[in-house]
């Protein structure tokens, strides 16, 4: 069987049905995010009888750096955008999906769907969210939260700024009891909070040490990283979340030894970790993101980057609780579709019919998995009113290791004829991903046309809508400088 690149979206999905019991098997091939070439729908191997059972990923880390580095190379001028990395998958995980919360305190799904404009006989365009529990700030666990600071001479000026916006930021989110420790680092490293019982937000001592940081020296990145996975280990206890901060420019390259210390302490099967949450400063021209990707990989943990204060705010404070916790370990997610239906174009990063090839995902609090899809069948004439749809969810406690489970099943008549904001919003994001791409390849005109007439869509779907807006803001740059 082949796959193809696909388009899916969620919202909707009915008929329930928890705690049924999973099925492994139907490991067949593995292909990762890839373009592939067109289906030929008259293919004397189309399978018109096997179901098909895809496992499907958005990435193995909470990435949503690339959309934030976009944004600032366009808009602060155009010199940079062919170094900055675009992964579309980081743009579904950074913009938000305002679907509801489960009530009983598990695992949402929400699908949405519509015929594709390309192909409207054999073609749908799907989106399915997962939807993580709503979680107070007053009622999360205790964090040990241990900084790790790049001091080093290349941080000077704009860096360091955005590395004391990321830790006042943070410092602001904290309540009493929460602990603290601060480890820098350059040539050599230095710790200069340790063990610190926060009295609340803002604690006066945390800010002071922030205010005093200076930028000097070279780079000793393993030190650092060993003396503050040492402090965090040292502070760990079961009723606290544990988390390694990272903040750098990326100017360190990152060895061997340091991957294998991170991946080390991320914790393995039904054993909690210390995840890693890298933040990357300083411009969009001369950031290097290839440390924050590889660290952030091993240590299970957001990565993101931070070119303003607002930003830091946003990711450290009003979403302090999806940046930094957990509310599902190891989600696999399975999509099961007719058979004849293969993967046109994926938002995700992985997919593949054997779930060992699929690494799963942890989902925060208050935060949504976001799949967009377009798929197609070489057998049309199969699908009717009531042909299934459905989607399949295994995850962990985070705290107990409980195994949980739900299926959702639903019918194409169903989806056709519900709602498709959320999916006008995911189509928004998925084509202004791959129209910068586009643009950045062959800035010939109508590059941005897909995405220009894509957000005009979800506009009038969400009527003020804050993502939207700064995706409006980047394409009227972008159509400026045409």
């Amino acid at each position: 069987m082949r796959l193809w690149p696909l388009v899916f979206l969620v919202a909707a999905v009915s008929c329930a049905k928890d705690d049924t019991d999973g099925d492994w098997g139907d490991t067949d091939i593995y292909l990762p995010d890839l373009e592939l070439p067109s289906a030929d729908t008259g293919d004397e191997h189309c399978d018109e009888v096997t179901p098909t059972k895809l496992y499907i990923s958005p990435d193995d880390s909470n990435s949503m750096s690339s959309p934030v580095q976009a944004r600032m190379a366009i808009l602060d001028g155009w010199s940079s955008l062919g170094s900055v990395p675009i992964r579309t998958y980081e743009f579904m995980n950074y913009y938000s999906f305002a679907y509801s919360p489960p009530t009983d305190h598990r695992l949402a799904v929400d699908v949405q769907m519509v015929r594709s404009p390309d192909s409207p006989t054999d073609e749908y365009v799907v989106q399915v969210g997962v939807t993580s529990p709503t979680l107070a700030d007053e009622d999360r666990r205790p964090m040990n939260i241990t900084l790790v600071l790049d001091r080093s001479g290349s941080m000077s000026g704009e860096p360091l700024q955005m590395l004391k916006e990321t830790c006042r930021a943070i410092a602001a989110s904290l309540r009493d009891g929460d602990v603290v420790s601060m480890v820098e680092w350059s040539d050599h490293n230095a710790i200069i909070l340790d063990s610190h019982e926060v009295s609340g937000p803002d604690d006066s001592k945390l800010l002071r040490k922030i205010s005093s940081l200076t930028a000097m020296g070279g780079t000793d990145l393993h030190a650092g990283l060993t003396k503050g996975y040492q402090l965090a280990e040292a502070n760990r206890s079961a009723d606290r979340i544990d988390r390694v901060v990272l903040i750098s420019d990326g100017g360190a390259n990152v060895g061997v030894t340091d991957i294998d210390l991170i991946a080390a302490k991320a914790g393995g099967v039904d054993e909690d970790g210390i995840y890693l949450v890298g933040v990357g400063v300083g411009s969009a021209s001369t950031y290097h993101d290839d440390l924050m990707d590889a660290v952030t990989d091993a240590g299970k943990g957001a990565s993101v980057f931070v070119g303003s204060e607002a930003e830091a705010d946003k990711m450290f404070h009003t979403r302090f609780m999806s940046t930094m916790s957990v509310a599902a370990r190891d989600v696999r997610i399975r999509l099961d579709l007719p058979p004849g239906f293969e993967i046109r174009k994926f938002s995700g990063e992985e997919y593949s019919t054997d779930p060992s090839e699929v690494d799963p995902q942890h989902l925060a609090p208050n935060d949504s998995m976001v799949f967009y899809q377009t798929i197609r069948t070489c057998a049309p004439e199969l699908v009717q009113d009531d042909t299934a749809l459905g989607v399949h969810l295994w995850w962990k406690d985070p705290i107990t290791f409980e195994q949980h489970e739900r299926v959702y099943e639903t019918t194409f008549d169903a989806l056709l004829g519900g709602e498709v904001g959320m999916l006008r919003k995911g189509t928004a994001v998925f084509e202004y991903a791959e129209g910068l791409k586009a643009w950045r390849t062959d800035s010939a005109e109508g590059s941005l046309d897909r995405a220009v007439r894509a957000l005009e869509l979800a506009e009038v779907a969400h009527p003020g809508d804050a993502d939207l807006a700064e995706i409006r803001s980047v394409l009227d740059a972008v159509g400026r400088a045409r």
